[in-house]
């Protein structure tokens, strides 16, 4: 059976299978804890300080943390401030959480007082984790957040904190274990959005277990691999990519705790001999400035991209270092992964793949009936699938906002070709309409990439009197170029060269750096909110 077939096989037998009660830290973790030498995960950081733990030490860790958390006035349900870097503690606190039902509430860890302001009082939590880098940031929003009243330490003792190490030695080892129900409440992700306060993205504790399908459809993950995701524990993607979906699955993680930088992650691949990696487009960009000749990365046999699409000229320099094809993949902070190259089917540059099993995806456009192929308008999921997010915490108009009839409605905009591949064009608020002429960002900005100037480019749409909107580009050149009025023109008749005419830059600013979120998604949003306020 070949790879289509072999998919297409999959989607129609599929079921969901949604038991009464699901509890990811007893479930999964526990039961891999049955093999005392499993390992759960790898961790190094930037000053080379490494460790290993089991499933059977994370399970044991978890338990005594659970009892710590319960000791403290945590029940079911009562909401939980994670606000750590990627290390070994994420996991306890995350597994610990799912077994007393606790909702926890990952942060990132370069927020600021203000959002942790707005996150501790918009979930009324009374506990907080961080880790001693943050504790005085966290101090300083004492007085605005009365109702926190438990603060727990990783790493160096802290006063006015519990140490986490402290109280987890003093913890009993046998833990009393939630009892409820796999659709109840258990983990919230607050999204940032263009305008307004962070929405607050709460899911089931099905969710947790849901991701099996992320794992094994899309990252293609085996009990024997090794997997390292690069991103961040205060973001949605690591639940995809460095909890649930891998363990889900039995594979082992890489953890890494260092700022990204691309020969040492190219060095961790060969050291640490990954056989499965998910990265931002933003590493994989970085990877290919790199002389890759000098990396054997043999072990390496399946890639994944997540964040944002990723360009086809970074998968085809990949793909010709290592002859390995980057699988791009699309799911939102509300989801799990709703279209994907699934593995050993035919992949089209560019595109985001097919529809996972479990989801019924579409185009639609505003009135709910599915466009053409070639036509863009909004990616849709039918129905309510135990997959995507339970709705927005203490807001339903925003939850009844997102759904269209039978569609929960994204908010991303792409197209379907004949063969049923997603293109993805860009966020509802991204799309440029200059002329009459609807375009989308990522297109331009792949052509701009392929030019050998550029490293990376952000495309948005600036004002103008006769179009009402053009197309803007910032763009970062690489080592050897000069920004120049003759580099201007070279980029803009290049864009028309390889896409069609009317969708090229009539404004290319060279710029420094690109604004970037800590998962290494481009800011558009800060892009064009800045050229429509100068207008």
């Amino acid at each position: 059976m070949n790879g289509i077939d072999h998919y297409k096989e999959i989607r129609k037998n599929f079921q969901w299978n949604v038991p009464d009660d699901f509890n990811f830290g007893r479930d999964v973790v526990d039961r891999y804890a049955s093999d005392r030498s499993k390992v759960a995960f790898f961790y190094e950081d930037a000053r080379g300080v490494a460790a290993k733990y089991t499933f059977w030490e994370v399970s044991r860790i978890s338990d005594r943390l659970g009892n710590v958390l319960q000791g403290l006035g945590v029940k079911a349900g009562d909401p939980v401030l994670l606000l750590l870097q990627n290390v070994p503690e994420w996991y306890f606190c995350m597994a610990a959480g799912t077994k007393i039902g606790a909702v926890m509430i990952p942060c990132s860890d370069q927020l600021r007082p203000k959002d942790l302001i707005y996150r501790a009082q918009h979930s009324g939590a009374r506990t907080i984790i961080s880790w001693d880098a943050k504790s005085g940031e966290v101090d300083q929003i004492r007085k605005e957040c009365p109702g926190l009243v438990n603060f727990l330490c990783v790493g160096q003792r802290k006063p006015g904190w519990l140490s986490f190490q402290d109280e987890l030695a003093k913890a009993s080892q046998v833990l009393m274990f939630r009892k409820g129900k796999a659709s109840e409440p258990a983990l919230v992700y607050y999204t940032s959005g263009t305008t307004g306060n962070p929405k607050a993205v709460m899911h089931s504790h099905f969710y947790t277990g849901a991701h099996w399908v992320t794992g094994k459809y899309w990252i293609d993950l085996e009990p024997t691999d090794l997997f390292w995701c690069i991103a961040g524990t205060g973001w949605a993607k690591a639940a995809w990519s460095v909890l649930f979906g891998p363990w889900n699955c039995g594979a082992t993680t890489f953890l890494y705790n260092a700022p990204f930088d691309a020969k040492k992650g190219l060095d961790l691949l060969e050291r640490y001999e990954i056989t499965v990696l998910c990265a931002p487009p933003t590493a994989y960009r970085a990877f290919v400035k790199e002389d890759l000749s000098r990396y054997n990365l043999s072990k390496l046999r399946h890639c994944v991209g997540a964040g944002e699409p990723l360009n086809p000229e970074v998968i085809k320099t990949w793909s010709e270092a290592y002859g390995l094809t980057i699988h791009d993949g699309y799911g939102q902070t509300e989801t799990i992964n709703l279209v994907a190259n699934y593995p050993g089917i035919p992949v089209k540059p560019g595109s985001m793949g097919l529809p996972t099993p479990g989801h019924e995806v579409a185009v639609i456009d505003d009135k709910g009936i599915e466009v053409p192929p070639g036509d863009i308008g909004e990616i849709a999921v039918k129905g309510r699938p135990p997959s995507i997010f339970m709705g927005y915490w203490k807001d339903e108009e925003k939850t009844r906002e997102c759904f269209r009839g039978d569609w929960y409605m994204t908010g991303d905009r792409a197209y379907r070709d004949q063969d049923g591949y997603f293109f993805f064009v860009g966020r509802g608020d991204d799309v440029i309409i200059s002329a009459g002429y609807r375009i989308g960002p990522f297109e331009v900005e792949s052509a701009l990439l392929e030019h050998p100037a550029v490293v990376e480019s952000a495309v948005v749409s600036s004002p103008d009197e006769l179009r009402g909107e053009i197309v803007k580009a910032y763009v970062v050149l690489r080592s050897g170029f000069e920004a120049s009025d003759a580099l201007k023109k070279e980029l803009q008749d290049h864009v028309k060269k390889v896409t069609a005419p009317y969708k090229y830059p009539r404004n290319i600013v060279f710029v420094e750096e690109l604004p970037k979120t800590s998962s290494g998604k481009i800011r558009r949003v800060e892009l064009r909110n800045s050229e429509w306020k100068r207008s």
